[in-house]
């Protein structure tokens, strides 16, 4: 069974996403707060030229393959299909971002989708704060509903061995990388190879979600919900396309999420190259999936000498 976001939470009449309260989270909290504080007072004492190809380099194939192809596209979404090998590849980099293990990232990505698809939640999932107040939020505190709906995992994720592995060490992943980095060239490497990258990461992670769940271009809009996704152009290529939001939000089961002619989407790209290779298939587009319910077209594409791409039957669609 291939389940979506929607289909992991069970609802019942008193699920309620606004009311709770918000609460510390010592472990998630220092974890963060330690790398973050190791990366500003260690970074400028080590800086080398390989450092910092080794800093990007790791962080574009964990954020690109692990995060928005592995962890998102993949198993949160299952907008393509891959072997089994690979998708534990794919879940074991995106582990290495440091913000989760691979099943809490769908725990908490599916809780907050649902949040907001409602017609009102809590403002923790809306990003609705200040933006000092939000950064502490969500990569510090927890919200705990008073009314949550039951998670269930669907047993080929709940089931695989390597995945709970993987959830179970998820912050001891680093270490196996931290000893190689420092092995190959000392503190240089393993300063930017590992708390570096992934406070780079995870702070850029949520400031992309703060920014494209406010305010930002819509080339679409969902009725009747709490909170609308919202477009980030100029951070389409270092998000490996995960900035095109309002798209994602459109077409959640979408594995393109530059949608529109001229939107770069970096991990599609990768995802053709994977096809190419007889590694990945069953790639989902906007004009494979059914519209979400309330749907709606805000704007059309400007005109472009690139192709336009296919959308189902929607309100205001071209």
């Amino acid at each position: 069974m291939v389940c979506s976001p929607t289909d992991r939470m069970k609802v019942d009449d008193e699920s309620c996403a606004v009311a709770g309260h918000i609460e510390w989270a010592p472990v998630r909290s220092l974890w963060i707060g330690g790398m973050t504080l190791s990366a500003v007072m260690l970074a400028p004492l080590f800086v080398t030229f390989g450092a910092l190809l080794l800093f990007f380099g790791t962080s574009a194939v964990t954020l690109c393959l692990g995060h928005s192809i592995g962890l998102h596209r993949l198993l949160i979404h299952r907008s393509l299909s891959a072997p089994r090998w690979l998708e534990r590849v794919l879940a074991y980099l995106g582990t290495l971002v440091g913000m989760a293990g691979p099943l809490g990232m769908v725990r908490l990505h599916d809780t907050r989708d649902w949040a907001q698809r409602q017609t009102a939640c809590h403002d923790l999932h809306a990003h609705r704060t200040t933006m000092l107040r939000d950064a502490w939020w969500q990569m510090h505190c927890r919200l705990i509903l008073a009314h949550p709906p039951a998670f269930l995992l669907e047993e080929r994720l709940a089931r695989d061995r390597v995945l709970r592995w993987l959830e179970a060490t998820w912050m001891l992943q680093q270490l196996p990388l931290a000893a190689m980095f420092f092995w190959v060239s000392g503190l240089p490497w393993l300063v930017w190879g590992v708390p570096v990258r992934v406070a780079v990461s995870v702070t850029g992670h949520w400031f992309v979600g703060h920014l494209t769940h406010r305010h930002g271009p819509q080339g679409w809009s969902v009725d009747d919900v709490a909170v609308q996704g919202h477009d980030l152009p100029a951070a389409a290529l270092i998000t490996f396309g995960e900035a095109w939001h309002g798209n994602h939000h459109a077409w959640p089961g979408s594995a393109k999420l530059g949608v529109e002619p001229g939107q770069h989407d970096p991990g599609w790209w990768v995802l053709l190259a994977l096809r190419r290779l007889g590694l990945v298939w069953d790639l989902k587009e906007p004009a494979m999936l059914v519209p979400r319910t309330g749907l709606r077209r805000v704007e059309r594409p400007r005109p472009t000498r690139h192709a336009t791409t296919a959308f189902p039957s929607v309100p205001g669609s071209p």
